[in-house]
């Protein structure tokens, strides 16, 4: 068995200069400046319109280090296999192709793309972070805002659908690896991207990536919420290795110990949320913990 990443054994050398773009507190900025850690220097990462092109900027103040190939929307899996294909013709197949994408380009408008590129089997990685909206563009719902929450688009009484089981989604495609991670975990991501990259086709991590703005809350308190959602089972960090299902780190030690916190607590950090009634917020918790029961009970995901 690997051992675990800690915080002495990770890479010294940074990949994301210091001043960038992001907001205060972003959750993104800890999962891209960690993840970029864990795929080093012979890297090309692809990236659609999202946050994350205002956390790198533009040339030639380009926060990140590593060569970027900004995409449109739908086509970020899509110029991922292009730019695989270019490599190859210049006998550069050593070079890892990454694509990191929000979740309104995952869920919603680069679905298709990144759906094509499974069936075929392209050799890349595909990062979703996920703060469950477009934050870029004011606060919209996306396929991947969870039920309850407050956006601009959805003002009066919240999102009415449920969130969007993106890397179930993935799992169904049969790819060899799919994981969830969370921004508040950085060692955890690192290591699923560690392991995603040593292994053949398309690889899907999805990043639950905290967003003060958005969510409503304090700047400092961005780790706080990422670990909230994890502690209560309302977010699981778990990996799908060729079909195998398992609990990573934190919420493998939750469900061995049995000690999840109840999802108000996660629920009322968030401003988001202000609007849902004491009923809605039990039926959270009941599908939370009937999520939970398979896991007790060995069925998995």
């Amino acid at each position: 068995m690997t051992a675990r990443t800690t915080i002495l054994s990770l890479p010294r050398e940074e990949y994301v200069h210091p001043g960038n773009r992001a907001c205060t507190g972003c959750g993104l900025g800890i999962a891209y400046r960690i993840g970029l850690k864990a795929l080093g220097p012979d890297t090309i990462v692809i990236v659609p319109p999202s946050c994350l092109t205002v956390l790198q900027g533009l040339f030639p103040v380009a926060s990140t280090k590593l060569p970027s190939l900004n995409v449109t929307f739908a086509s970020t899996a899509a110029a991922a296999t292009g730019v695989l294909e270019a490599l190859k013709a210049q006998g550069r197949e050593h070079t890892k192709v990454v694509a990191w994408a929000g979740d309104g380009g995952t869920a919603d408008i680069g679905i298709q793309s990144l759906s094509g590129a499974c069936e075929r089997g392209d050799d890349f990685l595909f990062l979703c972070y996920d703060n469950e909206g477009y934050m870029n563009t004011g606060v919209q719902r996306s396929g991947t805002t969870p039920q309850g929450a407050i956006t601009a688009n959805t003002p009066l009484k919240g999102k009415m659908q449920q969130k969007k089981d993106v890397a179930a989604i993935m799992t169904a495609h049969g790819i060899d690896y799919v994981a969830t991670a969370s921004a508040a975990y950085p060692l955890d991501l690192y290591d699923k991207i560690r392991k995603a990259i040593s292994l053949k086709g398309v690889k899907y991590i999805h990043i639950h990536t905290p967003c003060p703005p958005g969510w409503g809350y304090d700047t400092r308190y961005t780790v706080k919420i990422g670990e909230l959602a994890v502690e209560t089972g309302y977010w699981d960090l778990y990996e799908v290795e060729k079909g195998e299902f398992r609990l990573t780190g934190a919420s493998a030690g939750t469900l061995k110990k049995g000690t999840r916190k109840p999802v108000k607590e996660y629920l009322q950090a968030q401003s988001r949320f202000r609007i849902m009634s004491p009923e809605q917020a039990t039926d959270v918790q009941a599908r939370v913990d009937a999520k939970w029961s398979t896991y007790a009970s060995g069925e998995g995901c």
